[in-house]
């Protein structure tokens, strides 16, 4: 299976929504994906959840059983992995993540691997987003946002990637639709200092026109 990591510069930029319409329209192409959400925190409810939703936009009714399966690591707390994991005496084995992904991988198929929170969020004493995705090697799908701050936080977690020798796919600039910063702005900015990055603006709400456009851009990377 060709997978993607899917990351961001933060905690509520909109990656599980950019994973799930992914998710739809390669579906609706007649192409065989899934996508795995391994560790969250913050989770307390089934439904409405992230990974409810990453299993609703692959067509699989979302059930502990089923939410078990793609997000084995899940903790009450809405902190980072970590301290979540700390709160109920728990702890991510950092190299047990590492061998799920890689097996799910292994599998035939697209996978869009979800991270949690920003590039740089702890999972446990020593080991982060980054190093996760430095393990795996897998291309990366960036998810920003268009929220006044996002430039330096974006430029920020594109400079980390590129230092580990991770794969831009692409840069996904989702509308965060305050109005503060307008979409098209941005996203001149940020093309100007990131040429070497494909960037795909995200309108709220995105279209399947939209999804179309990240997917010939992204689908690419990870079939390589």
């Amino acid at each position: 299976m060709s997978a993607l990591f899917v990351t961001a510069t933060g905690t509520g930029i909109g990656k599980t929504y950019v994973t799930a319409g992914l998710l739809r329209h390669l579906r609706g192409k007649g192409q065989d994906v899934a996508a795995l959400k391994p560790v969250l925190s913050g989770f307390d409810a089934i439904p409405g959840s992230d990974p409810a939703l990453l299993l609703e936009a692959m067509g699989v009714t979302a059930n502990p059983e089923t939410v078990a399966q793609i997000s084995p690591w899940r903790f009450t707390a809405p902190l980072s992995p970590d301290m979540a994991a700390a709160r109920e005496g728990r702890a991510i084995d950092f190299d047990a993540l590492v061998a799920f992904c890689r097996a799910e991988a292994a599998r035939p198929g697209a996978l869009l691997i979800e991270g949690v929170g920003g590039v740089m969020v702890p999972l446990d004493g020593r080991h982060s987003v980054l190093d996760w995705m430095t393990a795996l090697r897998f291309p990366v799908l960036l998810v920003t946002g268009s929220y006044l701050g996002s430039l330096s936080h974006t430029l920020t977690a594109a400079a980390v990637l590129e230092r580990a020798g991770l794969t831009a796919a692409a840069l996904v600039i989702d509308d965060s639709g305050d109005g503060a910063v307008p979409l098209a702005d941005t996203t001149a900015t940020l093309r100007r200092f990131l040429p070497g990055v494909p960037l795909v603006p995200l309108p709220r709400p995105a279209g399947e026109a939209d999804f179309a456009a990240l997917a010939v851009q992204v689908f690419q990377e990870i079939k390589t």
